[in-house]
């Protein structure tokens, strides 16, 4: 009796703590919340980041609370350990110590510490003394100088992720990311991206592995085989390296590949069939290699998008890349792709971008590319298209981008690109239409960049009044065909956004911006004589180049006002008249060109203050005087000036005058045809006069040695009367 009281006493006391205990709050260790209050203290809270990505979790963070109940922490919950810490884009920024109270937590599981800003410091080598992690994370986070290889302690990691947003910023000597590979064996995911491996890829990679980013690391040698043997590889991403040689062709393993990166290498040969075959396949980049040959048809068809281009690949376009449901890129320009463009491309529905531009792909545009209702990009510059431009853009398109340069397009330029309201970025240069100047594409509120170079096109371009005509161009390329007339004033006046200096201008960013990632709205520019092409055309990029057609008149004053130019090409016409002082106030001018006109007058000396002026080119005009001394006019060279027989001084080899040799300072004045005939007239007087004075005194000379002073002084008053009645004339 007295054994089973000793139990039930027994029995009682255990159910009495366990429902005790169950009714206290589980706190987090009093050590854990005073490590992570610590690690809180040692920075700032960065509000513009905070803004970007998310609310500062630390912020939640105090005594009064469970550490187990801030944001971004997780406990065990049974031991309460705190076992996982996500900062995320949280806006810490300051310096990460090398012996932070965040090591105290040796229970974490998983660390994310990206996307803050710990100012240049290094990652700590007390990093491999957590040795529970099965992730960490601290990419982009401003670390520096070289990982630790106690990174590699970390045996039980799945995922690890230290990219870096500056190439090169960290480093992982080639002895590390073996010693790296050899330890983690668990490893899922890894992530490199743009630190600096300098390496031939390792053979020893997990087999787990199913992510491996490895962008612009230095990799170098030849692309090994044993990484398309990783059967669980989901996302294969090595650009931006020098990996040589051509992709293994005998692999079976790699049926859960979805994303293919290999952007940017020296591999060469044909692209293997079994990467055509990949049923799970996604994403397909191989850009900028050496691959060539035939591709074959894509047996996948769940591709959204396939970039091939800058390589040497050849014969049709696969007809299976048109019979795609989900494809939204299709870029294969810049190879050697032949026959026509086959009207099925329009059953591609979800399309955004397709770029075939630079192949040698012929016959006529497709009819039906104007009613592909989500096609925002369509470059076909670069074959031997031909016919007209037949295209109905339908109201309903979202074209941003449309590139027809260099083709063989004949007639006049469709109407209906009226209605490609969102219409940034237009060049249908280097064709044979011929028309007159389309002026209703100022009606496309939004359009930037109007190429029209090298055709056909005729006629003057006539004044017009209508408001906000082609306000937002900032790249305006006319040159090379036949306009003619007076430069219309009335469109400089309606260039809103060339009368602006970016708040940019030292920024990247880029016009009809690369809506694919890889596609690049490149641009053929004129600058010097020579055709130079802009890969990507900033918005800063504000050009007007309206050369080798003819147009006369004055230059119009009115371009001053332009003040964000760059790029002013107005030669190879017939322009006169005088170079006007107003474009001085170009000051950010990079290049100006007026080169065979018949432009006189003198350079103007306000033009010295153009302190960013690259190149200028004045030949072959009718200049006269002194060019002007300073700045970047000590820089140009005798080309820029050349053809002008009436210009003096340095780089020229007549001298400008001046008791000291210095030329004169002398002011350009804008005249209006009466003044110029009534300033011709009044040199031809004093020349004369000079040359009655020469003779005078000569005649004085023989009339006194003579004696004949009757007969001189009826002369000489006969001679004041003329030169009197003249004078007044002018007076």
């Amino acid at each position: 009796m007295g054994c089973v009281k000793l139990v039930f006493f027994i029995l009682c006391t255990f159910l009495c703590q366990l429902v005790f205990s169950s009714a206290l709050p589980h706190l987090c260790p009093e050590d854990q919340a005073h490590a992570l209050l610590q690690f809180k203290q040692m920075f700032t809270i960065n509000p513009n980041a905070s803004d970007y990505c998310r609310r500062s979790r630390t912020l939640s963070w105090n005594k009064s609370t469970d550490c187990c109940s801030w944001n971004g922490v997780r406990c065990d919950e049974m031991t309460r350990q705190v076992i996982e810490l996500d900062l995320y884009c949280s806006g810490l920024q300051g310096k990460f110590h090398t012996n932070s109270s965040l090591f105290k937590l040796s229970n974490l599981k998983r660390l994310d510490l990206s996307y803050n800003d710990f100012s240049g410091s290094l990652i700590s080598p007390k990093f491999g003394e957590l040795s529970n992690l099965t992730h960490l994370n601290l990419s982009r986070s401003s670390f520096t100088g070289i990982i630790p290889a106690e990174i590699s302690h970390i045996s039980k990691l799945q995922v690890l992720h230290i990219s870096t947003v500056d190439p090169y910023r960290l480093r992982l000597g080639p002895y590390n990311f073996e010693l790296l590979l050899k330890n983690l064996t668990q490893l899922r995911q890894l992530d490199l991206d743009y630190v600096n491996i300098s390496s031939t890829v390792p053979l020893n990679f997990s087999s787990y592995l199913t992510t491996l980013w490895l962008t612009r690391t230095q990799l170098r040698g030849i692309l090994p085989e044993r990484v398309f043997h990783l059967s669980n590889l989901e996302d294969l991403s090595l650009p931006y390296n020098s990996l040589t040689g051509p992709i293994p062709s005998n692999i079976s393993g790699l049926q859960n590949l979805r994303y293919l990166y290999l952007t940017s290498n020296y591999l060469n040969g044909t692209i293997p069939s079994w990467i055509f075959s990949l049923p799970l396949l996604t994403y397909l980049n191989v850009r900028n290699n050496t691959f060539s040959g035939k591709i074959q048809e894509f047996k996948s068809k769940t591709l959204f998008y396939v970039i091939l281009k800058q390589n040497q690949l050849e014969g049709p376009i696969p007809k299976s890349l048109l019979d795609q449901q989900y494809l939204q890129t299709l870029i294969l320009s810049q190879n050697n792709f032949r026959g026509q463009i086959a009207p099925t491309v329009c059953n591609l529905k979800t399309l955004r971008v397709l770029d075939l531009g630079s192949n040698h792909l012929n016959g006529t545009i497709p009819h039906c590319l104007g009613e592909m209702s989500g096609l925002e990009v369509l470059g076909l510059n670069n074959n031997s298209l031909s016919g007209t431009i037949n295209t109905t853009f339908n109201t309903e398109n979202k074209l941003i981008i449309i590139n027809f340069y260099g083709n063989k397009l004949k007639g006049k330029v469709p109407t209906s690109l009226i209605n490609c309201r969102y219409l940034k970025f237009l060049d249908l240069g280097n064709n044979e239409l011929n028309d007159t100047f389309p002026s209703w594409l100022g009606g496309l509120v939004d359009l930037q960049i109007l190429s029209l170079r090298s055709n056909k096109l005729h006629g003057p371009i006539r004044d017009s009044r209508t408001d906000n005509l082609f306000a937002q161009i900032r790249v305006l390329d006319l040159s090379s065909n036949g306009f003619s007339g007076n430069l219309p004033v009335s469109f400089f006046e309606n260039f809103q956004a060339m009368k602006i200096i970016s708040e940019k201008s030292g920024t990247r960013e880029y016009i009809a911006n690369d809506y694919s990632g890889n596609y690049a709205n490149t641009l053929i520019v004129t600058t010097k004589g020579l055709d130079q092409e802009l890969p990507r055309v900033l918005t800063t990029e504000i050009i007007i180049n309206l050369s080798g057609n003819r147009f006369e008149g004055y230059l119009p004053s009115i371009i001053g006002d332009l003040v964000g130019l760059r790029t002013l090409n107005l030669s190879h016409n017939g322009l006169e008249g005088v170079i006007p002082t107003s474009l001085q106030h170009l000051s950010i001018l990079e290049s100006l060109d007026l080169s065979s006109n018949k432009i006189g007058g003198e350079i103007p000396q306000q033009l010295v203050s153009l302190t960013f002026l690259a190149v200028l080119n004045l030949s072959h005009n009718h200049l006269v005087g002194c060019i002007p001394k300073g700045k970047q006019f000590d820089t140009f060279e005798n080309s820029s000036y050349q053809g002008n027989d009436g210009l003096r001084g340095l780089p020229l080899s007549k001298d400008c005058g001046g008791d000291d040799g210095v030329p004169q300072a002398t002011t350009a004045v804008e005249l209006d045809d009466e003044e110029e005939r009534e300033l011709i007239s009044w040199q031809a007087v004093l020349i004369g006069f000079g040359c009655g004075l020469v003779i005078g005194l000569s005649i004085i000379y023989i009339m006194l040695s003579t004696q004949c002073p009757v007969w001189f002084s009826r002369m000489v008053a006969k001679f004041e009367h003329i030169i009197d009645t003249r004078m007044k004339r002018y007076l």
